[in-house]
């Protein structure tokens, strides 16, 4: 694979988990909020959301990160 294309692929790769993290984060409430602001405001419900947002933003760098050096030969 081409540096230059490889180089892309992997700045890619590393802004997406952080784009789709940004967007969980955001609708988190609307599926799991259950409408109670109290619940929402809770350190159990932060925790929730955060876990759940860094476990979809690994989970995407680990597939991205995987694919860009899945061609690369071992020096």
């Amino acid at each position: 694979m081409d540096t230059t294309f490889t180089v892309v692929l992997g700045i890619v790769a590393m802004l997406l988990p952080l784009v789709v993290a940004r967007l969980v984060w955001k609708r988190f409430d609307q599926h799991f909020g259950r409408n109670d602001e109290a619940y929402m405001d809770s350190l159990e419900y932060f925790l929730k959301k955060l876990g759940f947002t860094i476990l979809i933003a690994f989970i995407l760098l680990w597939i991205g990160i995987s694919l860009v050096f899945s061609g690369s030969p071992d020096y």
